[in-house]
Order: C-alpha cells, then structure tokens, then sequence
C-alpha cells in the first residue's frame, strides 16, 4: 500500500490500435510479414558476414553489429504487439513493461552510437585511405563496438533505475503500443521532473555527440568528395557511404519525430503510428538498404546458392 491508501499498479493494460477486427486482422498480418523479414533479412546478413571472407572488413562486421541491435528492437517489440492486435489489447505485468522499455532504449541507444562509429569508419576509408588497414584494425574495431554495446545498455540502465522508482497507483491503462517512456510518465503518481530533466541530460551522450560526430564525418567526407578530379571518383567513393546515410536519414528521423518534435495537438493514432517507424521500419528497412545496394552482400548470396545448388 501507498501513501493515501493507493494501490500499487502491478499490471499495465496496453489498449493498441482501438479499430475494427478486420483492420486489426489486416495490420497483425503486415506486421507479422515485417516481423518476418526483420528477423530473416538481418540474420542473413550476420550469417554472410560471418561465412564470407569477402565480408571480412571494419564497414561489414558494423554492419552485422547494426543488424544485432535491429533483431532485438524486433525481438523485444513487435511480439507482444501481435498479441494486442489480435486480442484487441493486452495485459503486461509492470516487470515485464518496464524490462521491454530497457531493451527498447537500450538497443537504440547502441544504435546511435554504431551509426557515429560506422560514419567514423567512412571517414577514414575516404579520407586516410592509405592508413585505413593501419587505423581500423580487428581488435580496435572490437573494441569500438564493445564500448558502443556497454555503454547503450549503461546510460538507459540509469534512466530504468530512475523511472522503476516510481510509484504507479492508477489508473493502469497505458493507450499505446508497447511500453515506452511517455506513457509510463503519464500514469506515474509521483512528480516526474527529475526524470524528465534525466531525460534530456542522457540525451546528451546518447544523441547530441553520436549525431555530432556522424555530421562532422560527413563534412570531411564531402569535402575530400569534392577535390577528387573526377565524376568517377566522387561517385565510387560516395557510393560506399550512401547506404549508411540512408539508414541514419531513417533511423533518426523517425526517433526525432517521436521524442524530440513537440507533440501538442499530435493525437494518440498518430503517435503510435510514428512509433512504428523506428521499431518496425528501420529494422526492416536497413537490411534492404544494405543488401539491395551493395554488391559484395550480392556477390555473397549467389556464392551460397551456387553452394547449395
């Protein structure tokens, strides 16, 4: 029992998308097909980077490490998520929504921080091209990557911390499509402005110096583009970055749509809608990216079908 003779909330109900059976039937479907090819696209691209010596290289074992977090965001997401639409909403204990809400911001929190590493990666292949073997060696590529895991997991283990201490008393109805940071803030019974203000301040680390790192890449980038003498230079060296501009165009687009453009008047179907963006499509979308535009991924799919022929 609470202070004023309040319950303590131990179960959460997820209310979804509140439409008929037949459009409900409609979108478990298109997300179960989603669901589907996020898990299959992304572990084919493990798969391949693991198996082909071709795939040997910093930019591809990035890639893989990309593919790991989109798995989980999927993995952690869109399950429970095909239970609410097929039975119309859905109870989740409060362990349960506040463990989905860490592996959610965890993942992307890795994300963030792989993107800043792989836009790192392109800027020392393009602009130090005779010292890219010397600078991204295996191990310090490991270790990159190991630090860009620990401290996504780390910095959203402290806001998990923050926002499981406090009191959830009622009511226990949370009008969304899984458990994520605004509506656990909504229904808390305690006042919410440290862990706001713990909000922006992660947001720092998290979001600010990943971006500030992947645009000012991006500006040498482009700068060394721009003094190669021909149009089939440029072109050959912008294509091996413009798969990884696509996914960070997407990735942050639709986590800026959902946590950093302001929401007033923005009503409840559209901001679960947007929320798909970024759980749904940037995990599907990002295998696409990298396969469909890429001939080494190519080139290793018709090694493995030649092999199982």
């Amino acid at each position: 029992m609470l202070e004023n003779n309040q319950t303590a909330v131990s179960k959460f109900f997820l209310v979804g998308f509140q439409v008929s059976q037949d459009l409900r039937i409609f979108l478990f479907c298109l997300l179960l097909v989603a669901y589907c090819g996020t898990i299959c696209g992304n572990l084919l691209i493990i798969t391949l980077v693991s198996t082909s010596m071709n795939l040997h290289t910093p930019m591809y074992f990035f890639i893989s490490q990309l593919s790991i977090s989109d798995i989980l965001v999927a993995m952690d997401i869109t399950p429970f998520m095909l239970h609410i639409l097929l039975n119309n909403g859905g109870t989740i204990t409060y362990i349960s929504c506040i463990t989905q809400f860490y592996f959610l911001g965890a993942s992307e929190s890795s994300e963030c921080f792989l993107l800043a590493l792989m836009s790192y990666d392109r800027y020392v292949a393009i602009c130090k091209p005779l010292h890219y073997k010397i600078i991204m060696k295996r191990g310090f590529c490991v270790t990159l990557t190991v630090i860009c895991w620990v401290l996504g997991f780390s910095f959203v283990l402290i806001h998990m911390t923050a926002t499981a201490k406090l009191n959830f008393c009622g009511p226990n109805i949370i009008d969304h499509l899984f458990c994520d940071i605004v509506p656990l803030l909504e229904l808390s019974c305690n006042d919410a402005y440290n862990v706001h203000l713990e909000i922006s301040l992660l947001s720092i680390p998290i979001i600010i110096i990943p971006i500030t790192v992947i645009i000012m890449s991006y500006t040498y980038i482009v700068l060394t583009i721009l003094r190669i003498p021909t149009n089939t230079g440029r072109q050959k060296a912008f294509s091996t970055c413009s798969s990884h501009l696509i996914v960070v165009s997407i990735f942050y687009w639709t986590l800026f749509s959902v946590y950093v453009i302001p929401t007033k008047g923005q009503t409840l179907t559209m901001s679960k809608i947007l929320s798909l963006l970024y759980t749904v499509l940037t995990p599907l979308a990002n295998p696409i990216i990298y396969s469909l535009r890429n001939k080494d991924f190519k080139k290793a799919v018709e090694a493995v079908n030649k092999f199982i022929i």
